[in-house]
């Protein structure tokens, strides 16, 4: 019998320019589980924020609520509306363009920090794990060790 266990590692940081992203929180949840739920119950009540998220973010209601209510705001990358007209879509090409640029930039930061978390610990090689509680030990261990090795060495 062959098993997958897969867990999903979620990180909220600090913006710090030129250097990774400070970590805030990082929440793991099993493989399944929608990004966007995630953010709605670990940090959907932080207040005065701006989060920078993908386009699985976009759930406009919800985020214009979480902007009146807390006065958090989620910027992404603008994803292309079915239904529109040939015309309206090329002439919000460019600002879409210009806006999911900028988005995606700021945002790319927290990108090289899991890059950073693969490349110290090679967190994604866990052949040997065979529950559930293993991988989350494997997962803990390995960030743990890479927060410990960047104190010792910056």
């Amino acid at each position: 019998n062959m098993w997958y266990y897969g867990l999903k590692l979620h990180f909220l940081g600090f913006c710090r320019p030129s250097k990774l992203p400070y970590p805030e929180d990082i929440v793991i949840t099993k493989a399944s589980e929608n990004d966007l739920n995630v953010f709605k119950e670990s940090w959907g009540s932080l207040e005065n924020r701006v989060f920078f998220g993908d386009k699985i973010y976009i759930d406009t209601p919800y985020f214009k609520k979480l902007k009146e209510a807390q006065n958090s705001e989620m910027m992404t990358p603008i994803k292309s509306i079915k239904g529109h007209s040939i015309e309206q879509n090329q002439r919000d090409f460019a600002y879409n363009e210009l806006y999911s640029k900028a988005v995606s930039a700021i945002r790319q930061p927290v990108e090289s920090f899991f890059n950073w978390i693969i490349q110290k610990t090679d967190i994604q090689r866990a052949s040997k794990v065979r529950s559930t509680n293993g991988l989350l030990v494997h997962v803990y261990a390995k960030i743990s060790a890479a927060f410990i090795g960047l104190i010792f060495n910056p």
